[in-house]
């Protein structure tokens, strides 16, 4: 197991390591970084500017360089890639797996990509790289890696050794050896710990574990984190559609690819129309903020329209207008509630599902029961704090139970209906959702007022 050493990155460091580079003094940063975990030294590079960021990862060792590098976060790893000749960004490259290969190449233009390849020494990694650029980067097949250690049928434990040894220098994490038939299908896979008790001449064939869970190389990257979570697999081997053995996932590239999508599904419940980082350009921010603000600025145009058809309800009655922030804030958060709980479900898809009536019955039943509750409260704070008449008291709290009502099924229809469009489900959150319900709870309070008071 690596040791983690405890690093703090203070000021004082800061302001020396870029006093060093200023000076070129490459034993100083070798020597303070000799000990100091790579996700701490990305950390570091993310302070410093991209020429600053260059000049370290040049100083280090290539292979410290490219873990560095895989390190970074995407905004300043696309920076530094960028500004990096193709022949400096190869090296590096060689250092890595293909799959973190994939991940920085994709990020260059075809030329730039390319120009990268053909400065790679390795030639077998590039090999590697070229299958990998085919798949789609969220698929089995683009989250893979070609390093892999298997073992033919037919071997012996003395060969199966012979070839971890040759092949671990490329290999950073050996979970377990896969063993394949002669046409390279495969067929199951050996622990260490029995290649290690059996004894020299025993052959693979009697020692090997038939039942593998595997997955296709056009499987959606989601589907296998769900595989890989249920049940609890540190690495899964990826086939082609002929069986045949062509990678693995590690559970690293999962969580990467779990948390990048957790990102996307944060911003979009929060009305974000882009992937953008607080780094990004003014202009980008703007723009990927603002088509949901102007959304949710219609609805409120929408809304004041609502408020201004009943003007003649709330000049008789005035405290009518006091109760809507608490009408339309209610419904909100009740939608966000639904929506959410729906999104989670529709990303931890069981294999026994609810149909569709039992759901929506469950909906009803808690917004029923959720409802009551709040509107006997509010009937009671209307009433006996506010001192209102008991009919207005009911039209409040009839209001009320009615957009809680409406909101749940709300919150719960239409992430399951984007889902079933295959467009992202966390969309429906956040403003989509709360505009959506601010329109109803006006329209509802307005008409239960108009039917109780004779406005």
């Amino acid at each position: 197991m690596e040791e983690l050493n405890s690093f703090e990155l203070s000021k004082e460091y800061l302001e020396a390591l870029r006093e060093n580079i200023e000076s070129e003094n490459v034993a100083f940063i070798q020597e303070s970084m000799l000990d100091i975990n790579k996700a701490d030294v990305a950390a570091i590079l993310d302070e410093l500017d991209m020429m600053e960021a260059l000049f370290v990862l040049r100083a280090l060792d290539p292979d410290f360089s490219a873990d560095i590098l895989n390190e970074l976060d995407e905004d300043p790893q696309y920076k530094v890639i960028k500004a990096m000749p193709p022949e400096e960004l190869a090296t590096l490259i060689d250092h890595m797996d293909s799959d973190d290969a994939v991940d920085i190449l994709n990020q260059l233009v075809v030329n730039d990509r390319e120009a990268v390849i053909s400065h790679l020494e390795v030639k077998e990694k590039s090999l590697y790289i070229i299958e990998l650029l085919r798949y789609d980067e969220d698929s089995a097949g683009g989250l893979m890696a070609k390093e892999i250690i298997k073992a033919n049928l037919n071997w012996t434990v003395v060969q199966t050794i012979d070839e971890i040894r040759r092949q671990a220098e490329n290999v950073e994490k050996i979970f377990s050896i896969y063993v394949v038939d002669n046409k390279e299908q495969l067929l199951g896979r050996v622990a260490l710990k029995k290649l290690i008790l059996a004894s020299s001449n025993t052959k693979v064939a009697d020692v090997y574990e038939e039942n593998i869970i595997s997955v296709p190389t056009y499987m959606e990257g989601e589907e296998v984190a769900e595989i890989m979570r249920k049940y609890d697999l540190e690495a899964v081997p990826v086939v082609n559609v002929k069986n045949k053995l062509v990678g693995r996932i590690t559970v690293d590239d999962i969580l990467d690819l779990i948390r990048d999508q957790a990102e996307e599904d944060i911003q979009a419940m929060t009305g974000f129309s882009d992937d953008v980082e607080e780094s990004d350009s003014v202009y980008r921010l703007s723009r990927a903020r603002l088509p949901w603000l102007l959304i949710g600025m219609v609805g409120g145009l929408l809304g004041a329209g609502f408020i201004g058809f009943f003007e003649e309800g709330l000049n008789a009655v005035t405290a009518l207008a006091f109760f809507i922030p608490l009408i339309t804030a209610t419904g909100g958060n009740v939608g966000i509630q639904s929506s959410t709980l729906i999104v989670q479900s529709l990303a931890n898809r069981s294999v026994f599902e609810d149909s569709l009536t039992k759901r929506l019955l469950k909906v009803l039943l808690v917004a029923v029961l959720n409802g009551l509750v709040l509107a006997l409260f509010v009937m009671g704070t209307v009433v006996f704090l506010y001192d209102k008449e008991v009919k207005f008291g009911l039209v409040v709290s009839i209001a009320l139970f009615s957009v809680v009502l409406l909101a749940s099924f709300m919150g719960t229809l239409t992430p399951i209906i984007l889902d079933k469009l295959g467009i992202n489900p966390a969309m429906a959150s956040g403003p989509f959702i709360t505009t959506a319900n601010d329109l109803m709870g006006l329209a509802v309070y307005f008409m239960v007022a108009t039917l109780l008071l004779n406005l």
